[in-house]
Parts: C-alpha cells; sequence; structure tokens
C-alpha cells in the first residue's frame, strides 16, 4: 500500500467512523499534499495560534452592551464536522489541549493535521495520540499521485464484528512493538472493522486486521521485537507436538504476518532508528526559538489579570470580565447607567515573543591557542551547537588568525554546516585579538538591524599580538583589544570570555571588565565543562 493510497484509505474510513479521530499528513505544501487534500470533504480551517475566543466562543460585548442582554459568540469548536489544522507543528498548548479534549468527547468531531516540520519538528504528543492515522507523503513523487480507489457500498458499522482472537492479536503485537498507548489498540480494532465495512464485509478478517495494523500501528512503533530465535537458550524443553496448535488457536492471525505489515510501511530512516534501538522522532521541537512573555511586543496572547498593575489594561478583555456581574453590582448602584467595572475585573495585555539568540562564536585559531586548547574548544563548540540547535538559536563562526580575523560561517541555524566549517578550522599564526573583536561587532550590530539578539563568545589564550595595523606590537595589540572591547559595550551585546590558556591571563579578565560580559578561566577544562560552563552563563 502506497502513502497516497494509505491517505486515501485514511480518509474513507475516517467518513465511517468519526471516533477514528483523524488523520496527519506529514508534508510540506505542494502538488502530493493537494492531491490528498481534494479527496477531503468540507471542512473548517483552523489555525494553530487561534484565540480562546474563536475556538470556544465569548461574549459579544458590543451586543451586549446594545441590549444589556448577555450575548455570546458561538465558537468554531461547537459545531461538528471535519476540521483541518494548518502548520500543525506549531500549535500552541492551548489550541493541542482544546482539540485533543474536542476528540475525546467523540461527538463527530474529526481532525486532518498537516504536519510541516523539519526534521525533529511535530505535532504535539497529546494531539498525536488521539488521532488514529498518520501518513508520510515527504518522499513521494508527482508520479505516484493516484485518483481515489472506488468503494462498494459500505455497511453499518454496528453490523461488523471482530472476534477475540482478532483483539488479542493487536495487543499483543502492540506491545511488541512497544507501543504504551491504550487508544492504539481501541483505533486498530476501529480501523479493522471500519475496512471491513468499507469493503462490504460483516466480519474482520486478515486484509482487515492488515489494512489497519500498517495504518494505526506501524508509526507508533518504538522498538522492532527480537527473533523468537535468539530468546531461546539450549536448556529450554522442547515443546509438545501440539504446542503451537494450542498457542494459536483456530481462526488467530500469525504475529509474524502481522510484524510484516508493520516493517512494510516503516520509513528507511524510521527502520533504521528501531534497529539500533532508539525511539521515534521527538515531538519536543519548538522551531521557533525560545519564548518570552511580556506586555510590550510580540504575538498577542489572551489577556490575563496579572495580578499587578504592570502593563497596558485590555479594554476588550476587562469588559468581558465584567459583564457578566452586571446585574448583582447595580443592585448595590441603581443610580449607575455605565458598566461598573471593578479593580478584580482589569486585564493586561500579554504578548509572546520569540527571542531569535545569535551566538557568535569567536575562536581564536593563532599558534599558541592551536597548541594548547584547540582540540578542547572545538570540542565545546560542538556541544553547545548541538544545545543551540534544541533552542532553535542561530549560530556564528568567526576565526582570527595571523593577521585578521574570518567569517567563516554566517548566521544560521544548520548544524551540519556549523559542524563542518569547524572541523576545517585552521591553526596557526599570530594572535589578532582586535581584528576578531571587531567582525564580531560588524556581524552583531547587523544581527541586531535584523531582530536578533546577539551574544558574542569568545575562546581565546589572550596572548593578543598583532595590532589592527598588522605590525607584530604586543602592547599596541592589548590597547587595540581594548579599544574595540569599549565599541562593543556601547552596543549593549552580551558578552562572554573563555580564557582557554593553561594558566589564567590577567589582559583577559580586563577585556571582559571592559566589555561588561563574564570571564571565564577554564585552564584544566575539557570539552564538557567548557560547554557547561558557557551554557550556565547564558542561563543566568
Amino acid at each position: 500500500m502506497t502513502p497516497l493510497l494509505r491517505a486515501h484509505t485514511a480518509l474513507a474510513l475516517l467518513a465511517l467512523d468519526p471516533a477514528l479521530g483523524g488523520l496527519v499528513i506529514r508534508a510540506r505544501a505542494g502538488a502530493v499534499r493537494d492531491a490528498v487534500m481534494a479527496d477531503v470533504p468540507a471542512h473548517t480551517r483552523l489555525h494553530p495560534t487561534m484565540t480562546a475566543e474563536a475556538l470556544d466562543g465569548g461574549i459579544d460585548v458590543s451586543a451586549t452592551l446594545g441590549s444589556r442582554t448577555l450575548t455570546q459568540t458561538r465558537g468554531l469548536l461547537a459545531q461538528n464536522g471535519l476540521f483541518v489544522l494548518a502548520m500543525a507543528e506549531r500549535a500552541e498548548p492551548y489550541i493541542a489541549a482544546r482539540l485533543a479534549a474536542t476528540l475525546d468527547k467523540q461527538e463527530g468531531h474529526t481532525l486532518v493535521a498537516l504536519d510541516e516540520g523539519i526534521e525533529d519538528e511535530a505535532i504535539p504528543p497529546a494531539l498525536s495520540d488521539r488521532i488514529a492515522f498518520r501518513v508520510d507523503l515527504e518522499n513521494c513523487a508527482l508520479s505516484e499521485i493516484c485518483r481515489p480507489p472506488t468503494w462498494p457500498t459500505p455497511l453499518s458499522l454496528g453490523h461488523v464484528t471482530a472476534t477475540d482472537d482478532i483483539t488479542e492479536a493487536l495487543v499483543l503485537l502492540a506491545v511488541r512493538l512497544g507501543i504504551v498507548s491504550l487508544r492504539a489498540v481501541g483505533f486498530a480494532l476501529r480501523a479493522a472493522k471500519a475496512h471491513a465495512a468499507l469493503n462490504g464485509r460483516l466480519e474482520t478478517d486478515q486484509d482487515d486486521v492488515t489494512a489497519a495494523v500498517a495504518l494505526v500501528l506501524a508509526h507508533r512503533a518504538t522498538q522492532l521485537p527480537a527473533d523468537e530465535e535468539t530468546r531461546e537458550t539450549p536448556n529450554d524443553p522442547p515443546p509438545p507436538e501440539d504446542a503451537e496448535q494450542q498457542a494459536e488457536p483456530m481462526g488467530s492471525l500469525p504475529q509474524d504476518m502481522l510484524l510484516d505489515a508493520v516493517l512494510a510501511n516503516l520509513p528507511p530512516d524510521l527502520l533504521a532508528k528501531l534497529n539500533a534501538g532508539t525511539a521515534n522522532r521527538s515531538a519536543t521541537g519548538s522551531g521557533a526559538g525560545q519564548k518570552k512573555i511580556g506586555n510590550r511586543r510580540g504575538r498577542p496572547l489572551p489577556a490575563r489579570d496579572v495580578g499587578n498593575d504592570q502593563g497596558r489594561v485590555d479594554l476588550i478583555a476587562t469588559l468581558r470580565a465584567a459583564i457578566p456581574w452586571q446585574t448583582l453590582r447595580r443592585r448595590d448602584a441603581p443610580h449607575r447607567t455605565a458598566p461598573i467595572i471593578r479593580h478584580g475585573d482589569l486585564r493586561h495585555k500579554r504578548y509572546i515573543d520569540h527571542s531569535d539568540r545569535l551566538l557568535i562564536f569567536t575562536v581564536d585559531a593563532s599558534g599558541s591557542a592551536a597548541m594548547a586548547r584547540m582540540g578542547e574548544a572545538k570540542g565545546a563548540i560542538e556541544l553547545l551547537l548541538a544545545e543551540a540547535y534544541a533552542r532553535r538559536d542561530h549560530v556564528a563562526l568567526i576565526a582570527f588568525r595571523g593577521m585578521e580575523a574570518e567569517v567563516l560561517l554566517q548566521p544560521t541555524r544548520s548544524l551540519v554546516q556549523t559542524k563542518r566549517k569547524l572541523a576545517a578550522l585552521p591553526g596557526g599564526g599570530a594572535t589578532p585579538l582586535a581584528a576578531g573583536l571587531m567582525a564580531a561587532q560588524n556581524m552583531a550590530v547587523q544581527a541586531r538591524r535584523k531582530g536578533l539578539m546577539p551574544t558574542v563568545i569568545t575562546l581565546t589564550d589572550g596572548r593578543a599580538n598583532m595590532a589592527l595595523d598588522g605590525t607584530a606590537n604586543r602592547a599596541q595589540a592589548a590597547t587595540d583589544a581594548q579599544s574595540i572591547a569599549r565599541r562593543l559595550r556601547t552596543e549593549n551585546v552580551d558578552s562572554i570570555v573563555i580564557d582557554t590558556g593553561r594558566r589564567p591571563e590577567a589582559g583577559l579578565a580586563q577585556i571582559a571588565n571592559i566589555l561588561g560580559g563574564a570571564y571565564i578561566a577554564l585552564p584544566r577544562a575539557d570539552a564538557r565543562s567548557l560547554s557547561n560552563a558557557i551554557a550556565q552563563t547564558l542561563e543566568t
């Protein structure tokens, strides 16, 4: 069964049994996804950052004030039917929780979640657990686009039955695949019955169970069961001749056949991960940088009573909080004609801002540093790069050696590209510390104009011996480095200075003081301790 055929089959099963929850389509926008969405019936589109009022409804302030009668708006979730959630991997926690609660009610709601994530980005686990089906169309070609299959007239689900052996086989298979969710087995059984009804059968058979396993259990697998032969020991007594017949009663499905259906529908990369003993794709990626909630700028959030008088008052939210109490309050003040608003009704505006932080690694690649700590510095940067990638931070790489500084990597989120540049980082020559700080300053200023928050991390042994004019003058080189540090301080750029020398350098501590940043002397540190020290400094 091809991915496109699985998608069309899943949509047909959802039309028969909305209790299956929905379908996750992992694919970027394109002709392949459009071919599947053309088979989706009439639906309501949702956005991952919709407000609570849009989903659940709320008080219509203008109508309430005009009629002096509480008037409420109707939310989108109040109607039954099919919903399509675009960019589901970016769904806010409230959106995911409300959709999950709506699907739990099983009142006819179904959801098609469009997962457009990159690499480890995925929809929230609480939501994906309540959706039976998932198809991956990322590797599908245009030549694979097919017309939806023609199904016979489906039967009523109430007339379709499944034996206890089928239920037992599904439970055992879920355990062997490492599936811990109880919903998965229930979805697989419902999908098998719906598949039988779709094909005009009153009782589920082998084809129905195989299709249900491929559609429901394959993408949920977290491990591959070991072969039975490897678990047998030479001291085990031989089984009786009729043991196989006793263990597998008439009408049960062979587990090997169901496992083959799972393996046939696993993506190649996922199969390799399972064989290596690792889990599924992580579902914790945010994809948009670290979040900060404030009261000044960013994307608006629902207003809240923050417990203080900071921030701007949200007039509409304040009126919504005060309107339900107007009848009681007018009894104490019948002469008041305007709405009676008390301090407890005040709601303040809130915003969420994704802080796109840029870590500018300014690395000393001179001869002294290359001989002493270049290996540890590279290892520390690689560890920091992995953490920065998890936070969706941007990273940049500047190396200074000889007479100048060189920008090896412009701000990027590509972990592979950064590691490749770092591995090829040359070593040897003089130490133009001032040139490195100047290059970092220029990059920080440009990044801030683009809305990024730069942090300059300088790794050096502090033995600056090359001035800005290209002369080998240690005293002038130290003066130039301090001058550039003062200019960098005036730009209000956060800085961290890592002294990688065998002994702490007093000149580096002075430069860190001029920068107004942290100074970390790690004379006997390895890559891990360097990474931990920088990470702790960034968090403070």
